[in-house]
């Protein structure tokens, strides 16, 4: 009877390894064991795979003596000298690398690979994988600095880069993060896992993280995408599409996108069996770049998944843990498989308590744009780097212009005062060596390396969005620093004026009672672009505008749905980042000549000499010339409430000059799926103009609360056009006649037990008119973000005075 075979002393496959073995098997393969041991029976599915210990690592420098020599190399090494740094990190590699693997080692891989085999079949392929033993730890992120090789075929290929992959544990990056973060070279060892390749080559991959990477908000999950190998994306080669997903309403069982955007994908990882490439990049498809690479379902399974791994791990370390996870689809079984889950070591980090807030006074022309990494401001001398060889070239404080960067920029990465590159999304290598820095950065520019040039005077502002902006020459801006844990909370509830969605994680971070006032009329603008009558009846349109239209809409079933899933997840964005607080949601008040500049908008817009108090808000929502548009728009906020699941969005309706007025429309919402009072839905109504508070007794009975227009109220009492520059002297909202009306509101709406708030622009402009409201006892004051924290401790202060207690913050 045969003897057991030994058990291997350099190997352990995944299901034998778990987070408690990082000394052994290194950050990456002690989580791609704990996941494939510990997840496997919760749906999360795994490539099986082995780790190279961190002793078999240790055991070839040993049997090749070149511990002494790789000391040797690195002694007296200037970190801040990039070309000694390069030199003797090269050397150390080839030290590392010329170390031959030992025969019982060898012998152990061959036999592992050949259980591997057993299980997935001859043809197997494998990824090889660095995985050192201070990687992917909660402190501390070496990701993208030590070398994985892709679809590998055969042990001497194996053997070989497990070799290469022991010496990257000396790159440049590597070596200078070390240093920086207190680590001895010679106490990190470097453990190799070799697992079978999901065929994403022949489908899509990307990188999913459990938190808003730029806000720290940490209710969403935040995938990545793009056709082919994940490589592209980490790198930063690619700009991906990007899905969100809201945790809270998804664990409801809301299954709903909160919000996407189409990447460009201009090209994708393939495997190559050319030479010694294993891998090699092809253009992508025009017709592919212009879809999603996977389907919202799709998405929707990645963030459940996503967020089992979070809880996993947040579980075992008895404390929110949130996560960087790579994904692949594999294009053969048509499975979405998890490859990677690591700590997400930057925005988690970040004191959601300090507030540091940007504003941009004056800038110059708009050079480029592309995606915003963080929320700074910078400026300086621009540097384009076209190759690695110029690096020494980079003067410390410049700001770094490139195609896109790898992980041996370090260097000089650690010295710019910002970052610009041509490709990348918001995951890539220079986005997230940004964040780790605390710099601004701009990705996905697509052409900064053209319209840049060495020695131009720049400023890169991501304090506007996600949109980052490269402006021509200096930039002036105020910065803000607030301590929110020490901010009193006043009893006047302090709501905020929002309409960009992609400012919405940021601006939730300020002490805030919600959102008085959501500007629908952003979102269509910006992110809709077209008239929502030109989208129900393209058959009116010119040619060129039905072309155009087509185009938008050519991802979706119908350029109605475009509409309602392009409305539904703008607001929808709003609402979750200020989830479960009330966000009041104003319907369309574009005024006609507004409306008629949006895409086929003037064949559907008659001329208005005065559009301001023309046709617009409650009178056009059941008129025979925008009845079906407004169904669209109701239709998104259904979508909003029913699907998404956010009920904390309440509807307002803008200029409804009369009862008979009101009482169609909240019988049209009705008809439209959104009734006052179903699953807690409350219509407001916008109190800008003196009917309203003339009859604000019969308005009460059919709407839950006012919101002061203060801009409108003052037009309308003053009689002044507030767009006609010539009277603009007389336009004045502190004037006697406007805050009686608006007192005779504020105590309309009391006595009828009502809410009322005000949206309007004063309290943001006028401490004095804030006093005035604060005084009057009103229950909200909707204010512009920049103006909350200032105003929001002038009321603490007022309401001192008037005896009234802060309340307790929670």
């Amino acid at each position: 009877m045969s003897a057991p075979p030994k058990p291997a002393r350099f190997i352990r496959f995944f299901d034998e390894v778990g987070i408690a073995d990082v000394p052994l098997v290194g950050g990456k393969n002690a989580s791609l064991g704990e996941m494939y041991r510990e997840l496997t029976a919760k749906g999360i599915l795994v490539p099986n795979g082995f780790a190279v210990t961190a002793d078999a690592y240790r055991h070839a420098l040993d049997q090749a003596g070149a511990w002494t020599a790789l000391k040797a190399a690195l002694d007296g090494l200037n970190p801040s000298d990039v070309d000694d740094l390069a030199k003797r990190a090269a050397r150390a590699r080839d030290i590392v690398y010329g170390a031959p693997t030992p025969p019982d080692l060898e012998a152990e891989i061959r036999t592992a690979l050949a259980r591997l085999a057993q299980e997935y079949g001859a043809d197997l392929t494998v990824a090889v994988r660095s995985s050192a033993t201070a990687e992917d730890l909660p402190n501390a992120s070496f990701a993208g600095q030590h070398d994985t090789y892709l679809n590998v075929r055969g042990a001497a290929a194996v053997l070989d880069a497990i070799r290469h992959c022991f010496a990257s544990l000396f790159t440049d990056r590597a070596i200078r993060y070390r240093i920086d973060n207190g680590f001895d070279h010679f106490k990190v060892f470097n453990s190799v896992g070799v697992m079978k390749m999901a065929r994403s080559d022949l489908a899509a991959s990307g990188v999913i993280f459990t938190i808003d990477t730029e806000s720290g908000f940490e209710d969403v999950v935040f995938i990545t995408g793009a056709y082919g190998l994940g490589e592209n994306v980490v790198q930063g080669a690619v700009d991906p599409d990007e899905f969100y997903v809201f945790k809270p309403t998804y664990q409801r069982g809301k299954r709903a996108v909160l919000k996407r955007t189409l990447g460009a994908k201009k090209i994708r990882m393939v495997f190559s069996d050319r030479g010694r490439a294993t891998t090699r990049n092809l253009p992508t498809d025009v017709k592919d770049r212009e879809k999603f690479c996977i389907s919202d379902e799709e998405a929707l399974t990645l963030a459940g998944q996503a967020m089992t791994i979070e809880a996993h791990y947040s579980a075992k370390a008895g404390a929110p843990r949130p996560m960087d996870i790579e994904w692949a689809k594999d294009g053969v079984d048509g499975r979405l498989y998890i490859v990677q889950a690591r700590p997400e070591t930057v925005a988690s980090r970040r004191d959601r308590n300090i507030a540091e807030i940007y504003t941009v006074t004056k800038h110059g022309a708009v050079k480029v744009e592309g995606r915003a990494v963080g929320a700074k401001i910078a400026s300086g001398r621009a540097r384009v780097i076209e190759h690695v060889s110029a690096l020494s070239t980079f003067v410390p404080g410049e700001i770094l212009v490139a195609d896109t960067t790898s992980p041996d920029w370090g260097t000089v990465m650690k010295s710019a005062a910002a970052i610009v590159t041509n490709r990348g999304g918001r995951t890539c290598h220079a986005a997230i060596v940004a964040r780790e820095l605390g710099i601004p950065a701009i990705v996905g520019t697509d052409a900064a390396t053209r319209l840049i040039h060495t020695g131009d005077l720049i400023s890169v502002s991501c304090a506007e969005g996600d949109v980052g902006m490269v402006y021509e020459g200096d930039i002036e801006f105020e910065v803000e620093r607030v301590n929110l844990s020490t901010l009193a909370k006043p009893a006047t509830h302090i709501m905020m004026n929002v309409g960009n969605p992609d400012s919405a994680f940021t601006l939730a971070a300020l002490p805030n009672d919600g959102v008085g006032l959501a500007r629908m009329e952003f979102v269509i603008a910006d992110s809709i672009k077209a008239h929502p009558m030109a989208l129900v009846h393209p058959e009116r349109l010119e040619p060129r505008d039905r072309a155009e239209i087509a185009k938008l809409t050519a991802n979706y079933a119908s350029p109605g749905e475009f509409f309602v899933k392009r409305l539904s997840e703008g607001v929808g964005a709003i609402a979750a980042a200020f989830y479960p607080k009330p966000v009041v949601v104003r319907m369309s008040d574009f005024k006609s000549n507004e409306y008629a500049s949006l895409l086929g908008g003037g064949v559907f817009e008659a001329y208005e000499a005065n559009p301001m108090i023309g046709f617009r808000g409650a009178s056009r929502y059941a008129h025979p010339a925008y009845k079906d548009g407004f169904a669209l728009e109701c239709a998104a906020m259904k979508r909003v409430r029913d699907e998404m699941g956010l009920i904390n969005v309440k509807l307002m309706i803008p200029f409804c000059r009369r009862i008979d007025e009101a009482d169609k429309v909240l019988s049209l919402m009705h008809e439209l799926g959104l009734e006052r009072g179903k699953n807690g839905l409350e219509i407001y109504v916008m109190c800008e103009i003196p009917n309203n508070v003339l009859l604000i007794d019969q308005f009460s009975k059919r709407f839950d609360g006012f919101s002061i227009g203060s801009n409108d109220l003052t037009q309308l009492t003053l009689g002044v056009d507030r767009d006609s520059e010539i009277v603009a002297f007389d336009f004045d909202e502190r004037d006697a006649g406007v805050k009686e009306i608006i007192r005779l509101a504020v105590e309309g709406a009391r006595r009828n037990g009502r809410h009322c708030g005000i949206c309007g622009q004063a309290p943001s402009d006028y401490p004095e008119i804030a006093e005035f409201l604060v005084g009057l006892g009103i229950d909200s004051i909707s204010l512009n973000p920049d103006t909350v924290l200032q105003t929001t401790k002038r009321i603490v202060e007022l309401e001192k005075r008037l005896g009234r207690a802060p309340r307790k913050i929670d």
